[in-house]
This record gives C-alpha cells, sequence and structure tokens, in this order.
C-alpha cells in the first residue's frame, strides 16, 4: 500500500515519507521533480521554475541520504517514478545503501524505467531510444546478477492510457514494450541463458485502472494470460512462478476533474475495485491518487485519504477471502476473447514496424488519434463526465473552501534553497575525484559492450550530480526529440459541431489577410503534452496553421519561433506548476521581441494564480474543467480578429 510522494527537497520528503510509513503505509512511491527525471541539476536554465514542484529535487547522493534518513533500507520496498535517469538513481540508492552498511543484494524496490512511453505519453526522456534501450538493458543485467529482489524495469501501460490509448492499444503497446526490453537483454549477452527466466520473472508493469470497471478486470485477465502465452512461446520459461504478470496500479488521473472534484472520491474507489476484485488478475500493489490531483499537489491530508481507502477495501471487506468471482464468466470470458484477438492484431502491427522501439512514430500518432475520439466524445455529450458535461449543478465544495484552496502549494524559495545547497556541494567535494569517475562513465557509455552501471555507481560514490551524469551520457548518445504525434494523426472523421468553428476560422483568415497562425509551445520540463497535441491538432482541423515543436522549450526559444514564424496567437501548455514562472517570462521576452500577439495558456492552473497570469498579459486561461476544446478554438479566433481590428485602428 503506497501512495505517490515527494515535493520540494529531501528534508521535507523524508518528513512526510515518515508520516505515511507511521499511517500505514507499506512501501515508499518515490515522486522525483522533473529536473531530476529528465536529468538537470537546480541551476540548469530549463529547470527555472520546476525544482521541487512535482516532486522530491535528488541532485546527489547526499540528498539520496536525506531522503532515507531513519528509514532502514535492507527492509524497506521502494518504488521510484524514474525513467531517463533510472540507472543513476539506481546508483545513488545501491550507493546510499552501501554507505549505511546494506549489502545491494537486500534491496528491494523498483525503478519505473520505461523509456518508450515517455516517448509515446510523458516526455520525460534524456536520449535517443538505442542508447536509452541499452541502458535498461543494462540495469535489468545488474540487478538479476547483484540485486535479486530489485525490478529493474516496470513497464507502464498506465500513461498510454492517459494518452488516449484504448484498451487494445494499452495491452499491444505495454506488451511489446515488454518484449523490446527483453530482446535487448538477450542481445547484450550479459545474462546466463540459464538465468533469462529470472529476467523475464523481473519484469513487472504498472498499468491504469480507469471508470469501466468490467472492462477494466477483463484487460487485467487480458493481459496477464497473453504475458504468460509469451514467456512461454518467445522466451521458453516454465517457470510458473516467473510467468506471472506482476502488477502495480496507480488507478486513472486522466478521469479526476477539476469540476465538482468531490466526485473524484467514487471514481477512485471504483477503479480501485477493478484491480483487486478479480483474484487472478489482482494488483500486487496499488497507489490511490488523491481527489484533488486535476487542481494541484495533494495535501499530506488528502494523501491519508486515498490510503484509507485501501486499507477499508483491506481490512473491513471481505474482497480477498474468496477465489476469482469471475471464473466461469460467460460476459467476461467474451470480452477477455475480444480483447486478445485484437491486442495480438495490433501487436503483429508493432511487430510489423521493427519492434516498439522503431515504431515509435507509428504508436504515438495512433494514441494521438485515439485521445482526439476521447476528447471529441466528451464534447458532443455521447461520454458522460458526472460534473462536468452532464449535471454540472453544483453547490459549493467546502473541500474547496479553505485558505489554500484545498491544495499544497510548495514554498517558492525551495529552488533558490536548492541552488545555493547544490554550490555548497560542490563546493565541498573532491572535484579530482569527480573529473575521473566522469572521464571513466564516458568511456564506458561509449563502449557498447560495457555495463554501464559499475561506472555510474563510481560517479555516484565519487560525488557527481544528476546533472553531470546525464550531460556526459547526452555528449556521448546525443540530442533526440521525440515526434509528436500530430504530423501523423489522419484527418478527423466529419462532426458536425467542427463546422461552425471553421467558418470562424475562414472569416477571420480572411479579415487579417492570412490563415490564422498558431504557435502551441510548452516552456519548461513539463512532458505532459497531451493537451497541447489535441489543442494543435483541433487548431489544425479546424483550418489553422499550426507551428508545434513539441515539449521542453525555454522562454527564449519559444518567443524567437514566435517572431521567426510571424505567428498571430501563442498557446502555452504547463501541468507542472512552474506557471508563475515561466509564462509572465514568455510574455515579457514577446514584447521585447515586438511580437504583439494575444497569449493563452492551459494547466492545472488555480484561481488566484489565473488571476496574476491575466494581470501579466496573458489574454485567456483554461483549466481541466475547459473540456470544449472548439469553445476555446472559437474564443482564440476571436482574440485574433479583435487583436487585427485594434491593429489596424490603431
Amino acid at each position: 500500500m503506497r501512495t505517490y510522494a515527494g515535493h520540494s527537497d529531501a528534508r521535507r520528503s523524508n518528513e512526510l515519507y515518515r508520516k505515511n510509513l507511521a499511517k500505514g503505509q507499506t512501501g515508499l512511491s518515490v515522486a522525483f521533480d522533473l529536473p531530476t527525471q529528465t536529468g538537470y541539476d537546480p541551476d540548469h536554465v530549463l529547470a527555472r521554475g520546476e525544482v521541487g514542484k512535482v516532486g522530491v529535487s535528488v541532485a546527489h547522493k547526499g540528498d539520496m541520504h536525506q531522503l532515507f534518513d531513519g528509514i532502514p533500507l535492507d527492509e524497506m520496498n521502494t518504488s521510484m517514478t524514474i525513467n531517463a535517469t533510472a540507472a543513476w538513481l539506481l546508483g545513488l540508492y545501491a550507493t546510499v545503501a552501501e554507505e549505511n552498511g546494506v549489502d545491494r543484494s537486500q534491496l528491494k524496490g523498483t525503478t519505473q524505467n520505461d523509456i518508450i512511453k515517455e516517448y509515446l505519453s510523458r516526455g520525460t526522456y534524456a536520449f535517443p531510444p538505442e542508447p536509452s534501450m541499452r541502458l535498461i538493458a543494462d540495469m535489468v543485467a545488474f540487478s538479476v546478477n547483484e540485486v535479486p529482489s530489485w525490478n529493474p524495469t516496470n513497464i507502464c501501460s498506465y500513461h498510454l492510457q492517459e494518452a488516449g490509448a484504448t484498451p487494445v492499444q494499452e495491452i499491444a503497446y505495454a506488451l511489446s514494450t515488454g518484449i523490446a526490453v527483453l530482446d535487448e537483454v538477450k542481445a547484450r549477452g550479459q545474462v546466463a541463458d540459464e538465468d533469462f527466466p529470472k529476467v523475464f520473472g523481473r519484469i513487472s508493469f504498472f498499468v491504469n485502472a480507469g471508470i469501466r470497471l468490467v472492462e477494466e478486470i477483463a484487460k487485467l485477465r487480458t493481459m496477464s494470460a497473453l504475458w504468460q502465452e509469451i514467456g512461454r512461446e518467445r522466451y521458453g520459461v516454465t517457470d510458473e512462478k516467473m510467468l506471472r504478470f506482476r502488477y502495480g496500479v496507480q488507478v486513472n488521473s486522466l478521469g479526476l476533474t477539476e469540476a465538482q472534484p468531490e466526485n473524484n472520491i467514487q471514481r477512485i474507489v471504483l477503479e480501485a475495485l477493478a484491480v483487486t476484485l478479480s483474484r487472478d488478475a489482482r494488483a500486487r500493489a496499488i497507489q490511490l491518487p488523491a481527489w484533488n490531483e486535476a487542481m494541484g499537489l495533494p495535501r499530506p491530508w488528502d494523501q491519508q485519504w486515498s490510503l484509507r481507502i485501501q486499507q477499508v477495501l483491506a481490512n473491513e471487506t471481505d474482497l480477498l477471502e474468496y477465489p476469482d468471482l469471475f471464473e466461469g464468466s460467460v460476459v467476461m470470458e467474451g470480452l477477455v476473447a475480444e480483447l486478445t484477438a485484437g491486442a495480438r492484431a495490433e501487436m503483429a502491427v508493432v511487430e510489423e514496424h521493427g519492434g516498439a522501439v522503431n515504431a515509435v512514430p507509428y504508436m504515438k500518432a495512433r494514441l494521438v488519434e485515439s485521445h482526439r475520439e476521447r476528447v471529441a466524445r466528451i464534447e458532443a455529450g455521447e461520454q458522460k463526465v458526472i460534473g462536468q458535461n452532464s449535471f454540472t449543478e453544483t453547490e459549493d465544495s467546502p473541500l474547496t473552501a479553505g485558505a489554500d484552496g484545498g491544495i499544497l502549494t510548495p514554498d517558492p524559495e525551495v529552488e533558490r534553497e536548492r541552488i545555493e545547497a547544490l554550490a555548497e556541494w560542490k563546493a565541498g567535494r573532491d572535484e579530482d575525484a569527480v573529473r575521473a569517475a566522469l572521464e571513466n562513465l564516458a568511456k564506458a557509455a561509449a563502449d557498447d559492450g560495457v555495463n554501464i552501471m559499475p561506472a555510474t555507481i563510481a560517479a555516484a560514490r565519487a560525488g557527481a550530480t544528476t546533472g553531470e551524469w546525464a550531460q556526459t551520457m547526452r555528449d556521448v548518445f546525443g540530442p533526440y526529440r521525440a515526434p509528436t504525434g500530430v504530423d501523423g494523426a489522419s484527418a478527423p472523421g466529419e462532426r458536425e459541431q467542427m463546422e461552425e468553428i471553421r467558418r470562424k476560422v475562414d472569416a477571420a483568415s480572411e479579415k487579417i489577410g492570412h490563415r490564422i497562425k498558431i504557435l502551441v509551445g510548452k516552456p519548461g520540463l513539463d512532458g505532459h503534452s497531451n493537451g497541447a497535441e489535441q489543442v494543435a491538432l483541433r487548431a489544425r482541423d479546424v483550418g489553422m496553421e499550426v507551428i508545434y515543436q513539441g515539449i521542453r522549450l525555454t522562454p527564449e526559444e519559444i518567443a524567437e519561433s514566435a517572431l521567426q514564424e510571424d505567428v498571430d496567437v501563442v498557446g502555452l501548455s504547463i501541468l507542472s506548476g512552474s506557471h508563475l514562472e515561466l509564462i509572465p517570462e514568455v510574455v515579457r521576452l514577446l514584447r521585447e521581441e515586438g511580437v504583439d500577439v494575444p497569449v493563452v495558456v492551459g494547466g492545472i492552473i488555480p484561481v488566484a494564480d489565473a488571476e496574476r497570469l491575466r494581470e501579466a498579459g496573458v489574454a485567456g486561461v483554461y483549466t481541466p474543467k475547459d473540456f470544449d476544446v472548439n469553445r476555446i478554438m472559437g474564443e482564440i479566433v476571436e482574440l485574433v480578429a479583435q487583436r487585427a481590428g485594434a491593429g489596424a485602428a490603431a
């Protein structure tokens, strides 16, 4: 039983972990901030506004020591939600254990370490696909050989569903990713053939459970059966224990609403049932989101509520006392057969593209299309979301009535403190030892036959930082920008609700003398691009010219692009909480460049922050409650027309 937790710095997060463990939590699930996830130190330009926002900042082994201070690592089961820099964080964890007298063979836990889904949905990649897969394979071999109770990779279908995946796509793309990892491990030859079943057995999954409860149960039963089939037929695994489909779960955050957020509690409970009712496809570990995650960062009390949901299900109900309730169900068997056929067909398409690594552009485009269909169904009222597009009449919620608005606001001084602490750390370490360790790391990275983990641990032990480790990798592996999926998405089926906005776009374009051109940008390190992709796609579908370069742009790059492309409107998307730092900076730079266009913003933005953004010159602010994308398009067109009219009058 876990809650996904961590914020600000190691000291504050350690306090939170101790409180959660005292309340009955049985494992730790560490949330890292975006600079840590993407391989930047707190003082890097791209880290601006992001330090400590969506997780804890960990820059070196000193931070890791403080993060787990007083927590026995030989007894704890620790899940770390980390992907691109997973090898580094495992290196730090092993180093801290070693310096605390705990042998690495005693460590238990999981590194998420699924890079394919980062290219497809979450955006916290750091390196190109091929070397990233090599890092994963090296971690798998290292763990199997030296940390036998560690799950070195955790294939994440969770984020695929967040990006719009249908159940068939979620099954197919996740299992295809598992195959890609196993094939890479086998090809690298660092695990003896007789130990390969252990590799298969240490692969775990992190899945999503949405609100369609029966369909979700069928999905998990399907994944379990197909995974065992893959183990037997493709890899020759016969040990039933190694063949188990081992998965943890966080229930669906995509379906949580900012509107009437109290409805999220019953959604979370129903989704938790989807991964516990079927004994033969039951989650090994559950972490539940908090009711207010569509609004901002949960407070400790909110996380406690989610933990108590699990404890009530496990300890007060009779849920765990019976054999599988769905054994022999005609309905369930039919659903499983349907999903199995669909997943096999989609996995075959991925295989035709050369496997999951080569199929990233294909899979990304299909996810963008699926998400477009989901958004369109909600807009049209075909898919009901209570409180958002259905039964919208409401009383004011006492849950959000407090001075904090129902969310936790990180201390704004954290970033300054972390930069100062980083400088202090560097001043006190042995620079010659760090330099030598990083040089050895670069040599190991450049030699494809060498496992990266020993050099990584040596760099961690010497006192190197997260940014230094990652930059060493970048220097060897080269840069990479993942496909957006927007260009590869097919044209939409004709929908009547688009016709009116298309006419408005045509009229405004005629008025200004050219097609409306919109720049959609994601400043900072926030890689959750689903919303930005849908805005870019809809703008294209209704007749605008769209400039969308994907994630991870500095304010300077966005302003320069707006100037060079001569755009009519700029749309910015941030979900990580860095909006007050980054968006006013973009507005200021646009003014300096003489780019007089309206700026609109979308993201998880509290009401008070939205007002501050408007005061800074933002023309429109949209949050998760604004689900009608056509309405947003219409308002953008009006802003462009008004600005053109004002310019002509001047």
